[in-house]
């Protein structure tokens, strides 16, 4: 199992764009600089009004299945 720490700052007006159909990813990158493209949907949880924010914890398998995704701090 593999870990990722992003720090992420979306906007609401950015992930209303998932919920129009316009886009089905978000791409992020994490504190070491790698790329992460992650389904929209499994930031869904982390939704306020004001859209997602935080640090986040994100735990993949070896392939890049994601296996867990826990917020660490706003």
């Amino acid at each position: 199992m593999q870990q990722l720490i992003i720090d992420l700052a979306l906007p609401a007006e950015r992930y209303l764009a998932w919920y129009q159909g316009r886009a089905e990813r978000v791409v992020m990158y994490s504190r070491d600089g790698r790329r992460v493209s992650l389904p929209a949907h499994h930031l869904r949880p982390f939704l306020t009004h004001g859209g997602v924010h935080g640090s986040f914890l994100l735990s993949f398998t070896d392939e890049g299945k994601l296996l867990n995704l826990e917020r660490l701090s706003v």
